[in-house]
């Protein structure tokens, strides 16, 4: 028998790569990246220059489908395959990020009358400007006694669907009724490539407060919101939710011939990016959290019961992988930091340096960082520099480092910010494993962990624990062709399920990351005086923070 074949397609923040998989083993045939043709829309809105206002983020949705029309046929003529081989295509993608469609699925930012709104278009996962919606909803679910609240840390992020659905009805209550329904970009997606909406069940879960028996809140909660909201549940948010790995539909034949593929075959349901990693490294069982680790880091966990968590993003049944609940936390910023510092604050003198050396400047930082001992630099940071998503659920927080001096070099505090992030993921390690939710070993993939070794060596240093590391350079996209093996099935080359297709298809190193038992005594040290910065700035004694933005905010009017 032939071998069979899927495709993952893995969207990103500001790009989308598809992955051909062999099904018998994992092993990636070929990669395609396509970037965003509009990149992340932060500042102007497309066509009318519109200025966006501070903690806005949104895309274009015909970029979505560039990457199925761009990179689907250039995996299948680099592999050279034939396209009767291929049995099914999945996708991951960011989430929440999320759209208004009119009645026929057409986004409302395609629409001549809509599209010169920035509420009409697609609102990515970081996009923070519902925050105040969010602070409200946390508030009235608490006074409420609402049962869901637990399940996600006692709080709901503006990231999420409900806060951004309620932005719009607040602030452009037009586009909320023209929305025939609003929709996980994901979904979308999905609807493009087989012709029907199918909610999944993971960004319905971690992402819009669906439980997999109650549903979605009452009325009677959405009514306290908001009355308007009163019946969102039932129409905004309609339709069923299924559960991973299941088939979608069969691709239409209209993408079948500009993606490079055969009509029919199948179309799993959509999942969300760090999600879709978790199997692909092997992961079925409780105990290991899997690290997907990039511009930021989402943490996920299976657990054989519901326990209450601080600051988690949510304990679904189900979630991530069937028969278990699924924990997500995360960090709003971690690769983005990086970033930041060698684009806004490292000294020309350092990239006249690694240019002479022939290097990145990533790369040099991290060659001269990975020569001091914890302790050494005499710097801390606070790793918020796009907020806290996880253990206090607060976007308004922002970054900060302890310990200058005149003498500070950059490579210091490079290192720092390094650091910074270890503690981040700390906070969240401890806040799952004191609380009744094991975490035994940490598994790393994304970008990241393949990059910078000395920032994975300081993960382990800092938690105490090992971390194994995907084989995988483009983990997400393996674990959707996986959920696509399962949505074709056995019968046709896949599999039964998602367990059966870890087995086969799951890869990560042979090479792992143990702490360093005298970096991880200097780490414990630093990482109380981490928590008392942490508690201090974040848990209300000072709102400096918080101040300092509103002021900026009032400035920028």
């Amino acid at each position: 028998m032939s071998i069979k074949y899927a495709v993952g397609v893995d969207y990103g923040t500001e790009s989308g790569r598809a992955v051909l998989v062999n099904l018998s083993n994992g092993d990636e045939v070929a990669t395609h990246v396509t970037p965003y043709r509009h990149g992340v829309i932060d500042e102007n809105l497309p066509g009318n220059g519109l200025k966006l206002s501070m903690d806005w983020a949104l895309e274009h949705p015909a970029d979505y489908i560039e990457v199925l029309t761009n990179s689907v046929p250039a995996v299948m003529k680099e592999a050279g395959i034939s396209a009767a081989d291929v049995i099914g295509i999945g996708i991951d993608f960011t989430a929440c990020t999320m759209l208004p469609i009119d009645e026929k699925g057409t986004p409302l930012c395609l629409k001549d009358d809509y599209k010169d709104n920035p509420h009409s278009w697609v609102k990515l996962w970081k996009h923070h400007a519902a925050q105040d919606e969010a602070n409200r909803l946390n508030v009235i679910a608490a006074e409420r006694g609402e049962k869901f609240l637990p399940r996600y840390g006692g709080k709901i992020s503006s990231e999420w669907m409900i806060a951004k659905a309620w932005q719009i009805l607040n602030e452009a209550p037009e586009i909320y009724d023209a929305a025939d329904q609003f929709v996980e970009a994901t979904d979308w997606v999905i609807m493009q490539m087989c012709g029907s909406l199918k909610r999944n069940q993971c960004t319905a879960g971690y992402k819009s407060i669906h439980h997999k028996r109650d549903g979605y809140p009452s009325k009677d909660f959405f009514k306290a919101l908001d009355p308007r909201l009163e019946n969102i549940a039932d129409t905004k948010l309609r339709g069923e939710v299924y559960p991973l790995g299941t088939k979608a539909g069969g691709l239409t034949p209209g993408m079948a011939e500009k993606m490079g593929l055969l009509a029919g075959i199948a179309v799993a349901v959509g999942n969300v990016d760090a999600h879709a990693a978790v199997p692909a490294v092997g992961v079925v069982t409780p105990g290991k959290l899997v690290m997907s680790m990039g511009t930021s880091i989402c943490h996920l966990l299976l657990g054989d019961e519901e326990r209450e968590v601080e600051g988690m993003c949510g304990a679904v049944e189900d979630g991530i992988i069937p028969g278990y609940f699924g924990y997500e936390a995360g960090q709003s910023a971690v690769g983005d930091i990086f970033a930041w510092f060698v684009d806004e604050a490292v000294p020309g003198t350092v990239k006249d340096q690694a240019k002479q050396e022939g290097i990145s400047v990533h790369e040099w930082l991290e060659k001269k960082a990975a020569a001091y001992r914890p302790g050494q630099t005499g710097l801390l940071a606070l790793d918020w520099w796009n907020g806290n998503r996880s253990v206090l659920v607060d976007t308004d927080l922002t970054g900060l480092i302890v310990g200058y001096t005149l003498l500070t070099k950059p490579e210091e505090v490079y290192r720092t910010l390094l650091e910074a992030t270890a503690f981040g993921t700390r906070t969240i390690v401890d806040a799952f494993h004191n609380n009744g939710v094991p975490v035994e070993v940490l598994y790393a993939c994304g970008g990241l962990p393949q990059k910078n070794k000395l920032l994975m060596q300081i993960y382990a240093d800092v938690t105490g624990r090992e971390i194994k590391v995907s084989a995988s350079t483009q983990t997400p996209a393996l674990g959707a062709a996986m959920f696509a093996a399962v949505a074709a099935g056995k019968e046709n080359g896949g599999y039964d399920n998602i367990v059966d297709a870890a087995q086969y298809m799951a890869r990560i190193r042979e090479e792992s990351f143990t702490p360093i038992p005298e970096n991880k005594a200097v780490y414990d040290v630093l990482y109380q005086e981490y928590s008392k910065l942490h508690d201090y700035f974040g848990r209300g004694e000072n709102n400096v923070m918080k101040k300092l933005k509103s002021l900026k905010e009032q400035a920028d009017v």
